[in-house]
C-alpha cells in the first residue's frame, strides 16, 4: 500500500510516499481502509524528531484519519499515533468514532483532534458547566484561526463563553468572528496581553488555551484573573515554556498540561466527552473547518503549509478517492 514516510527525523523534507506493507493487526484491533488525513502540529514536530516517544525511523506519518472500517463498512473517524497517512491503518475501537453520514471524508480525519483537544480544555479549566455565581467565563485561545482555534471558538459559542484570540492576520480573525469569537486580536500589531487587560478592564481571563511555549506560556499567566488557568497543550515555538511560578502565587492561578495522547486512553474522560460533541454535531452545531486539502504526493506542502503557520482551519491530506 501507498504511505507518508518518515525517512529521517529531518522535517518535511525527508517525508516521502513509498510502498510499504499493510499493517498487521494486533489483538483487539481493526482495520480501516483510510480516505483522508487530518495534518497536526504534532506531525510536523514528530517529522523532526520533537514529538516525545517518537520511533526510529523509517515510520509512517499520521495521527488522526477517515475512512471505511473492515469489515463492518461503517464510516469511521479516528485517532492513533502514527500510521494514519496510508491506504490502511489499524486502530483500537475504542480511537474510532462513526463519522457524520453528512461529512465528507475531509471533514471527518479535520474532528478528533482538534474538537477533543477543544472540549478537554474547556473541562480542565471547569467551564463545562456553568459558574456557580452565574457569571460569564472568559477564555483566551492562541492561533484562534487554526483547527484547535476554530474547534474551540465552536464550543466556546455553545457553552455562552466570552472569548479572546489571537491571530497573524486581521483577515483571519475576521473569519473566525463569523463563527463566534467576540475579540480578535492581531498578535503582529498589538501585544496581546495589554489588549487583554484592557478589554477586561484589568480583570484578566479565567483561561488561557497555549500551545506556543517559550515566553508565551509567562505572558498567558500575565492575562489571567486570580484562579485561572492556562491549559498548555503544546509547545510551536520550540521553546520550553517559561514560567514565574511568583507570578502563580499571586493569583493563585496554574499551568495544566493537556496531552491528547494521553488522555486518549482515559475512557472515563474520552466517552462523555464524545457524548457531548456527538450530540452538538447530531444537532448540527459544530462542523470541522478545512483551509487546504493536498493530494498525499503533495503532503510535504501541506507540512510546510502549517509551519509557517499560513493556514486558516485544518490542513488535510487526501489519501484515496
Amino acid at each position: 500500500m501507498k504511505a507518508l514516510v518518515i525517512t529521517s527525523l529531518n522535517g518535511p523534507e525527508a517525508l516521502a510516499v513509498q510502498d510499504v506493507p499493510e499493517p498487521s493487526l494486533k489483538t483487539g484491533q481493526t482495520m480501516v481502509r483510510v480516505s483522508a488525513g487530518g495534518l497536526n502540529f504534532a506531525d510536523f514536530m514528530t517529522s523532526k524528531g520533537g514529538y516525545p516517544g517518537t520511533p526510529p525511523p523509517p515510520l509512517v506519518a499520521g495521527r488522526e484519519f477517515a475512512g471505511v472500517e473492515e469489515p463492518t463498512g461503517r464510516k469511521v473517524m479516528g485517532y492513533t499515533q502514527w500510521g494514519a497517512f496510508a491506504e490502511k491503518t489499524a486502530s483500537y475501537p475504542h480511537l474510532l468514532w462513526p463519522a457524520p453520514e453528512q461529512w465528507s471524508f475531509e471533514q471527518a480525519a479535520a474532528f478528533p483532534v482538534n474538537f477533543f483537544t477543544a472540549y478537554l480544555g474547556y473541562w480542565q479549566a471547569g467551564m463545562t458547566q456553568p459558574a456557580a455565581d452565574g457569571r460569564t467565563y472568559r477564555v483566551l485561545i492562541h492561533a484562534v484561526a487554526g483547527g484547535v482555534g476554530t474547534a474551540a471558538v465552536q464550543i466556546g459559542k455553545l457553552l455562552g463563553v466570552e472569548m479572546y484570540g489571537t491571530s497573524s492576520s486581521d483577515e483571519k480573525l475576521a473569519r473566525v468572528k463569523e463563527l463566534g469569537l467576540q475579540y480578535g486580536i492581531n498578535y503582529k500589531r498589538n501585544e496581546y496581553d495589554e489588549v487583554v487587560k484592557n478589554l477586561t478592564r484589568g480583570e484578566g481571563v479565567d483561561a488561557v488555551f497555549e500551545m506556543l511555549g517559550g515566553e508565551h506560556t509567562a505572558r498567558s499567566l500575565a492575562c489571567l484573573r486570580d484562579f485561572g488557568k492556562v491549559i498548555q497543550y503544546g509547545t510551536a515555538t520550540g521553546k520550553p515554556p517559561k514560567l514565574d511560578v511568583r507570578a502563580m502565587y499571586a493569583k493563585s492561578a496554574s499551568v495544566q498540561g493537556l496531552w491528547l495522547t494521553y488522555l486518549s486512553q482515559k475512557r472515563e474522560i474520552m466517552e462523555p466527552a464524545w457524548k457531548q460533541l456527538s450530540e452538538w454535531i447530531s444537532q448540527g452545531k459544530l462542523k470541522p473547518v478545512i483551509g487546504n486539502v493536498f493530494p498525499l504526493e503533495r503532503a510535504v506542502e501541506a507540512y510546510r503549509l502549517l509551519e509557517e503557520g499560513k493556514n486558516y482551519g485544518k490542513v488535510v491530506v487526501r489519501i484515496a478517492d
